[in-house]
């Protein structure tokens, strides 16, 4: 984090806490499931070239959202800090767009020698049409902001949340029969709570495991979490191998990988035993293939040399992916949980479609 520096936002000194990037390809989730929606909830034109955010405090201790054409500076600073490195970040005046009352995002640290962070007071001059202050979403509530949140602390956790996931115990064999489960406990991530260890019960009372909820507690942020099982019968009965029932099988050679999303969809093959909003989920995704979604909506970065992070969003759901490994979907209508969607044969070849067609940070 870089020290407080002083820029000028509408002739006061602002002493700079932290920025973030807002391009079609990297902005807060919070603000919405694209970047045209994430620039709306700002009152901002959706820009190609996108916008930089400087949060800091005014010389009072208020809170103040710059928003700066300066994108490459912004995205400078930011490097910087994450290498450690101290980074004097003040844009230039011509650069700034305009200056916001308020955080969109939670800040952990202040300005030394101010006032704690506080709102602003309404200008007297704008009689009622000054925008209302930025406020961070509300962890005690489950919604879009906190569903995409956790979506995006999977994301930049993936290796932490995947080992979360036993392929054996959390996926049924394509024959229908369930797979013996594993004694490992799960590490817990930071600030995560207890995992409560179920009675054993009887190898003939056991039904078969089609998925694996793992919930994020809102009340701690998106790293706290639980595990608990649920099966389904009638998946069992059905015997069909679907994305959530085959994550125990090996990525599939790339001769026999199916890589046209357009030729299956994965959502209408998946048995009745699958969660409906993961089916709904999985079908507005392989929608995307067909009908681009607005910008920012499908998302790639990095992961390995081999391998990319997806990020997708839709209507009451969020997707994280490796294109080289399974994806979790969070729902709005299943607060706190994360569902697993194991590779099978149809969703290698829907990443890779959503891959081609995603919005990547510039190099």
């Amino acid at each position: 984090m870089a020290a407080p520096n002083d820029t000028v936002a509408d002739d006061d000194a602002l002493y700079v806490l932290t920025a973030v990037l807002l391009t079609p390809a990297q902005f807060p989730s919070v603000l919405g499931d694209d970047y045209p929606a994430a620039c709306a909830a700002l009152a901002l034109e959706p820009y190609a070239e996108g916008y930089g955010l400087v949060l800091g405090q005014d010389g009072s201790g208020a809170r103040w959202t710059v928003v700066v054409e300066d994108v490459s500076l912004v995205a400078v600073a930011i490097a910087a800090w994450d290498c450690g490195m101290d980074y004097d970040l003040s844009p230039d005046d011509r650069s700034v767009v305009c200056a916001l009352p308020g955080w969109p995002l939670p800040v952990a640290v202040a300005a030394p020698g101010v006032a704690a962070p506080h709102d602003p007071l309404p200008d007297p001059e704008a009689e009622g049409t000054a925008p209302a202050p930025l406020t961070p979403p509300d962890t005690e509530s489950w919604g879009p902001a906190q569903r995409r949140m956790g979506a995006d602390e999977i994301a930049h956790q993936w290796t932490a949340w995947r080992e979360q996931i036993d392929d054996e115990a959390a996926f049924i064999t394509p024959a229908g029969t369930d797979a013996a489960g594993s004694d490992a406990e799960p590490e817990d991530l930071p600030g995560a709570e207890a995992v409560a260890e179920p009675d054993p019960e009887p190898e003939s009372d056991r039904e078969p495991e089609v998925e694996v909820h793992v919930e994020v507690d809102v009340e701690t942020g998106p790293e706290a979490i639980r595990q608990s099982e649920a099966g389904d019968a009638a998946a069992k009965e059905s015997g069909e191998e679907s994305l959530t029932e085959s994550g125990n099988e090996s990525p599939v050679d790339s001769g026999n990988d199916r890589s046209d999303a357009t030729t299956a969809n994965p959502a209408t093959d998946a048995p009745s035993g699958v969660h409906p909003g993961v089916r709904r989920a999985l079908a507005q995704a392989h929608g995307y293939v067909g009908t681009p979604p607005p910008p920012g909506r499908v998302r790639s970065s990095f992961a390995t040399d081999d391998a990319r992070m997806l990020r997708v969003d839709g209507p009451g759901w969020s997707l994280v992916a490796r294109t080289d490994d399974i994806a979790f979907i969070l729902l709005d209508e299943e607060p706190g949980e994360v569902l697993p969607v194991g590779r099978g044969t149809e969703l290698p070849g829907l990443l890779k479609a959503l891959d081609a067609l995603a919005v990547r940070p510039a190099a």
